[in-house]
Protein backbone atom coordinates (compact mmCIF):
# COMPACT_ATOMS: atom_id res chain seq x y z
CA UNK A 1 0.00 0.00 0.00
CA UNK A 2 1.50 3.49 -1.11
CA UNK A 3 1.46 5.99 1.37
CA UNK A 4 1.30 9.97 1.00
CA UNK A 5 2.83 12.34 3.33
CA UNK A 6 0.89 15.28 1.59
CA UNK A 7 -0.30 16.06 -1.69
CA UNK A 8 -3.33 15.81 -3.47
CA UNK A 9 -4.56 12.23 -2.31
CA UNK A 10 -4.29 13.61 1.45
CA UNK A 11 -6.21 16.48 0.66
CA UNK A 12 -8.58 14.01 -0.87
CA UNK A 13 -8.67 11.77 2.04
CA UNK A 14 -9.09 14.67 4.61
CA UNK A 15 -12.03 16.02 2.58
CA UNK A 16 -13.95 12.78 2.21
CA UNK A 17 -13.12 11.78 6.04
CA UNK A 18 -14.75 15.19 6.89
CA UNK A 19 -17.95 14.45 4.41
CA UNK A 20 -18.28 11.56 5.53
CA UNK A 21 -18.23 12.43 9.12
CA UNK A 22 -21.17 15.15 8.77
CA UNK A 23 -23.39 12.81 6.60
CA UNK A 24 -23.19 10.20 9.84
CA UNK A 25 -24.15 13.16 12.38
CA UNK A 26 -26.91 14.48 9.90
CA UNK A 27 -28.28 10.94 9.58
CA UNK A 28 -28.28 10.41 13.19
CA UNK A 29 -29.97 13.35 14.23
CA UNK A 30 -32.72 12.78 11.23
CA UNK A 31 -32.71 9.02 12.21
CA UNK A 32 -33.68 10.35 16.09
CA UNK A 33 -36.33 12.75 14.91
CA UNK A 34 -37.45 10.64 12.57
CA UNK A 35 -38.16 7.67 15.57
CA UNK A 36 -39.51 10.57 17.74
CA UNK A 37 -42.07 11.05 14.71
CA UNK A 38 -42.82 7.42 14.47
CA UNK A 39 -43.68 7.05 18.18
CA UNK A 40 -45.66 9.71 17.86
CA UNK A 41 -47.74 8.22 14.74
CA UNK A 42 -48.30 4.68 16.06
CA UNK A 43 -49.87 6.19 19.80
CA UNK A 44 -52.55 7.98 17.52
CA UNK A 45 -52.88 5.22 14.74
CA UNK A 46 -52.94 2.48 18.34
CA UNK A 47 -56.13 5.65 19.43
CA UNK A 48 -57.55 5.44 16.54
CA UNK A 49 -57.94 1.46 16.45
CA UNK A 50 -59.78 1.60 19.68
CA UNK A 51 -62.30 4.42 18.74
CA UNK A 52 -62.62 1.93 15.86
CA UNK A 53 -63.11 -1.10 18.15
CA UNK A 54 -65.16 1.02 20.62
CA UNK A 55 -67.29 2.33 18.42
CA UNK A 56 -68.02 -0.56 16.22
CA UNK A 57 -66.70 0.95 13.18
CA UNK A 58 -64.39 0.23 10.29
CA UNK A 59 -64.10 4.08 9.06
CA UNK A 60 -65.03 7.25 10.04
CA UNK A 61 -65.27 9.70 8.22
CA UNK A 62 -64.20 14.13 9.96
CA UNK A 63 -63.80 17.43 8.60
CA UNK A 64 -60.52 16.58 9.07
CA UNK A 65 -59.93 13.49 6.64
CA UNK A 66 -61.06 9.65 6.84
CA UNK A 67 -59.84 6.90 8.52
CA UNK A 68 -60.65 3.38 8.04
CA UNK A 69 -59.02 0.08 9.67
CA UNK A 70 -58.13 -2.95 7.44
CA UNK A 71 -56.64 -6.06 8.02
CA UNK A 72 -52.70 -6.91 7.32
CA UNK A 73 -51.85 -9.98 6.70
CA UNK A 74 -48.00 -11.47 6.34
CA UNK A 75 -47.06 -14.52 5.98
CA UNK A 76 -43.28 -16.53 6.73
CA UNK A 77 -42.34 -20.05 7.28
CA UNK A 78 -40.67 -21.23 10.45
CA UNK A 79 -39.49 -24.23 8.39
CA UNK A 80 -38.37 -23.78 4.91
CA UNK A 81 -37.52 -27.73 4.17
CA UNK A 82 -41.41 -28.42 4.43
CA UNK A 83 -42.05 -25.22 2.45
CA UNK A 84 -39.83 -26.00 -0.19
CA UNK A 85 -41.08 -29.28 -0.47
CA UNK A 86 -45.05 -28.12 -0.52
CA UNK A 87 -43.90 -25.70 -2.90
CA UNK A 88 -42.73 -28.26 -5.19
CA UNK A 89 -45.84 -30.76 -4.69
CA UNK A 90 -48.25 -27.54 -5.62
CA UNK A 91 -46.45 -25.88 -8.13
CA UNK A 92 -46.70 -22.60 -6.58
CA UNK A 93 -43.50 -21.37 -7.42
CA UNK A 94 -45.12 -17.57 -7.33
CA UNK A 95 -44.88 -18.08 -3.41
CA UNK A 96 -41.20 -17.49 -3.55
CA UNK A 97 -39.25 -14.02 -4.69
CA UNK A 98 -37.44 -13.44 -7.96
CA UNK A 99 -34.16 -12.60 -6.48
CA UNK A 100 -31.00 -14.20 -5.96
CA UNK A 101 -28.64 -14.80 -2.39
CA UNK A 102 -26.04 -12.19 -3.78
CA UNK A 103 -23.47 -13.65 -1.38
CA UNK A 104 -24.65 -17.18 -2.28
CA UNK A 105 -23.76 -16.81 -5.86
CA UNK A 106 -20.53 -14.98 -5.16
CA UNK A 107 -19.32 -17.95 -3.24
CA UNK A 108 -20.97 -20.60 -6.16
CA UNK A 109 -19.37 -18.72 -8.83
CA UNK A 110 -15.63 -18.60 -6.89
CA UNK A 111 -16.00 -22.28 -6.33
CA UNK A 112 -16.94 -22.77 -9.62
CA UNK A 113 -15.48 -20.73 -12.13
CA UNK A 114 -16.42 -22.95 -14.84
CA UNK A 115 -19.84 -22.77 -13.90
CA UNK A 116 -22.24 -19.69 -15.23
CA UNK A 117 -26.12 -20.11 -14.85
CA UNK A 118 -27.63 -18.81 -18.16
CA UNK A 119 -29.26 -15.68 -17.80
CA UNK A 120 -27.04 -14.75 -14.91
CA UNK A 121 -26.13 -10.91 -15.02
CA UNK A 122 -23.17 -9.48 -13.57
CA UNK A 123 -22.32 -5.84 -12.65
CA UNK A 124 -19.38 -5.36 -11.00
CA UNK A 125 -16.96 -1.97 -10.73
CA UNK A 126 -14.45 -0.63 -8.21
CA UNK A 127 -15.35 1.19 -5.75
CA UNK A 128 -13.61 3.24 -3.00
CA UNK A 129 -13.30 2.29 0.34
CA UNK A 130 -11.47 5.21 2.79
CA UNK A 131 -10.56 4.78 6.35
CA UNK A 132 -9.53 7.00 8.88
CA UNK A 133 -6.08 7.23 10.81
CA UNK A 134 -6.67 6.20 14.66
Amino acid sequence: MAEVNEGLAQKLTRVYVKIREEKSRLTSEYNKKLDDLNDQIDKVKHALLNYCEEHGVDSVKTSEGLFYRSVKSRYWTSDWEAMHKFILENEVPEFMEKRLNQTAVKTFLEENPELAPQGLNVDSEYIITVRKNK
